[in-house]
């Protein structure tokens, strides 16, 4: 028998939903938990390619920012600490997580303008200590 139909030959490998969209995140473990976690009656095929991608691409994101703030303190390995520096820094990503607490995170540097020493007092000051 020829087989010219679309059915699978004996010899072939069966690839993953992942490597077929080129993801790296598990779109048949994101599929199983639609359809397990009473989001919907129904689950199409494309949704879970499309969240896997998604959750992907945040996560791609964040760690590039991350290993950039680990990078500025002259680190290898990112911590939590590098997570809140740049999640904080990036208006989006702070608008998306700006309700999320991220342990060990610490707080971003900021000194009140008010608190610096003004540069216009110490100027007159030094230019009326050399008149005299």
């Amino acid at each position: 028998m020829s087989s010219g139909g679309k059915g699978k030959t004996s010899d072939s490998k069966s690839t993953s939903r992942s490597s077929k969209a080129g993801l790296q995140f598990p779109v048949g473990r994101i599929h199983r938990k639609l359809k397990r976690g009473n989001y919907a009656q129904r689950v199409g095929a494309g949704a879970p390619v499309y969240l896997a991608a998604v959750l992907e691409y945040l996560a791609a994101e964040i760690l590039e920012l991350a290993g950039n703030a680990a990078r500025d303190n002259k680190k290898t390995r990112i911590i939590p600490r590098h997570l809140q520096l740049a999640v904080r820094n990036d208006e989006e990503l702070n608008r998306l997580l700006g309700q999320v607490t991220i342990s060990q995170g610490g707080v971003l540097p900021y000194i009140s303008p008010e608190l610096l020493p003004s540069k216009t007092a110490t100027g007159k000051k030094g230019k009326a200590s050399q008149e005299v």
